[in-house]
């Protein structure tokens, strides 16, 4: 028994230590999202990344992406737009500070430096199962993540019935350093 009990501990101990260690960083990434009001196409982004990443394409069982944005650093370029963002029937931002995407597994695509990543994603208190492609771009010891997918707002009670498209685009580059 004891040494079915440490070989599974030493098999789960060396899986943790093969994900190298990332901090997203704000500067230098950008989240970014489109989507069409009145018929015309509304673009807007997020700012204050922050989170964990494990990841080492050689081991992508052991990979993790844990991240947020702030909801409040919402930015359209629009500031009364910005504010009208920030309450109640849109993000909440005052119940619901951040935005945050939790990976449930990573796997390879085929092509070299390409991957699908499956995790949950949480806005407004909705969390939702999304999957979608993904670029790794190795920076030295750090990585530049690459990738999009769209989202129905109102699958995150965002919004309610009104001018707004339902899909919602979102484009990520996340540069992420090596801790």
């Amino acid at each position: 028994m004891r040494v079915i009990l440490w070989f599974v501990l030493t098999q789960f101990t060396g899986i943790i230590c093969f994900a190298q260690q990332y901090a997203p960083t704000d500067q230098g990434s950008s989240v970014t999202f489109k989507i069409k009001n009145f018929g015309f196409n509304v673009d807007g982004s997020f700012t204050g990344l922050k989170g964990k990443i494990g990841f080492d394409p050689e081991h992508l069982g052991a990979a993790s992406f844990d991240v947020t944005v702030d909801a409040d650093k919402i930015n359209t370029g629009n500031g009364s737009r910005d504010e009208h963002l920030r309450k109640e029937s849109y993000f909440d931002v005052q119940n619901y500070p951040v935005i945050r995407f939790v990976s449930t597994g990573v796997t390879a695509s085929g092509k070299k430096g390409s991957f699908i990543i499956s995790g949950k994603l949480t806005i407004k208190g909705h969390t939702k199962d999304i999957t979608f492609p993904f670029i790794a771009t190795p920076m030295g010891n750090d990585y530049i993540f690459s990738g999009g997918f769209t989202i129905d707002r109102k699958d995150f009670g965002v919004g309610g019935s009104s001018t707004i498209s339902n899909s919602l685009n979102l484009a990520l580059t996340v540069l992420a350093k090596k801790q």
